[in-house]
């Protein structure tokens, strides 16, 4: 347990943050996956909570129920601001939680499902130009139903059979001031996680001050997910995922 804490401590004062931390004066940020939202899932307790698949909403396992968030589809570009609707916990693997219109706003692929989350901070002339955007989706709801999108999910119980991926996919690790601090964290995980294909692990300039520790390239999610997985369990609270690096 020691041994584990030292990891962290040591990792937390060597990098620069590459996950964002929910304080009062700072902004969520994160990449990676959407989990799309179906009701079988919260009846096989994968997800603690219910959403209403018929309408625009979202969840998020940090960000605080009210508080407008950004998502981006990262192959796209199309993008929304949603309230968050709810804080509860689901598989971990994934970003936000999303419903099926949202997916279908946003045109999200159900094979790369890949989005791009920004807590938005208000101000007076913003939630007044969405507290009207949200009446009127209000309306057309009311007056139109969404029709339903079938989008498959990646839960962690459930493989995606899907077609190889054209793009490529890489976990960002972590970013560093220093070269020898990514090194020493490369040279630790191949130590260490012996089940790790280090052959993946690379290390990137990314600023003129900047190197990102980052694994893959990936041409499969389920594949990128295993190794995920096995970063989290090292200590890591939260990893990106980038797109075509």
């Amino acid at each position: 347990m020691k041994y584990s804490l030292l990891i962290i401590i040591w990792f937390l004062t060597s990098c620069t943050q590459n996950y964002s931390k929910l304080e009062s004066n700072k902004t969520f940020y994160s990449k990676g996956f959407a989990y799309i939202y179906n009701e079988e899932d919260f009846e096989k307790k994968i997800i603690k909570k219910k959403l209403d698949n018929s309408i625009l909403q979202v969840a998020h396992n940090n960000i605080k129920p009210g508080a407008l968030i950004r998502i981006i589809n990262l192959k796209t570009n199309d993008s929304i601001v949603l309230k968050n609707n709810k804080r509860f916990q689901y598989p971990d693997f994934y970003k936000i939680l999303i419903t099926e219109p949202v997916a279908k706003k946003l045109n999200l692929s159900k094979n790369l499902p890949i989005v791009e989350i920004i807590e938005v901070k208000k101000n007076k002339s913003f939630v007044a130009k969405k507290t009207k955007i949200f009446k009127e989706e209000k309306k057309t709801h009311n007056k139109a139903p969404v029709e339903s999108v079938k989008i498959n999910n990646i839960s962690k119980n459930t493989e995606v059979k899907t077609k190889g991926l054209k793009d490529n996919l890489y976990i960002l690790i972590g970013e560093f001031y220093s070269k020898s601090s990514a090194i020493s964290l490369k040279n630790r995980i191949v130590q260490e996680l012996i089940n790790f294909n280090n052959k993946k692990l690379f290390i990137k300039s990314i600023e003129s001050n900047k190197t990102a520790l980052l694994a893959g390239p990936y041409n499969s999610i389920n594949l990128m997910k295993n190794d995920y997985i096995q970063l989290k369990s090292f200590g890591f609270e939260e990893l990106d995922i980038s797109i075509n690096e």
